[in-house]
């Protein structure tokens, strides 16, 4: 049970402590290597990964170096909590809302309010960005009642930058 819960509260805290760096960092002082993922972009990959890099380091880290054995270890969930966000983070966020790499598409009423909020934090290419910075904590109501069809109408159906 311990482990279960280390691995959720991994999962949980990443996506906090997403939000907070994403707000305060990559639109701070973050800001010049996070821009890359604000503007169009025609390239494979941003320069904007590397954050993701040292996300998957520091998760890898936490289960390779955890104490044995690992069903008693108090880093490795934690660290499998971080990767499963990581994984889930890429599907949604690089595939599905910014169609990179292998896009899917999908009638998910969840999934298309997650795209249609992101959508409006990339309304703009400036530093202070709109809400919101997370993927998955904002303010469900405000967007499903406006995307009843999937998106924002404020939005253009078109490829987010």
């Amino acid at each position: 049970m311990q482990f279960l819960g280390l691995t959720i509260f991994g999962f949980g805290g990443m996506e906090i402590f997403s939000y907070l760096v994403h707000r305060f960092l990559f639109h701070g002082v973050f800001w010049r290597v996070h821009q890359t993922h604000h503007k169009p972009n025609k390239f494979f990959l941003e320069l904007n990964d590397v954050f993701s890099l040292i996300f998957a380091v520091t998760s890898m880290s936490l289960m390779i170096f955890a104490e044995k054995p690992l069903l008693a270890s108090l880093t490795f969930p934690i660290g499998l909590g971080i990767a499963i966000y990581g994984l889930v983070y890429f599907l949604i966020h690089d595939f599905f809302t910014h169609r990179r790499f292998l896009p899917f598409g999908s009638q998910n009423k969840i999934l298309l309010t997650i795209r249609a909020a992101h959508q409006r934090h990339h309304q703009s290419i400036e530093k202070p960005a709109l809400e919101p910075y997370g993927l998955f904590i904002f303010d469900y109501k405000r967007f499903f009642a406006a995307n009843k069809k999937g998106r924002d109408p404020k939005i253009p159906s078109s490829k987010v930058v």
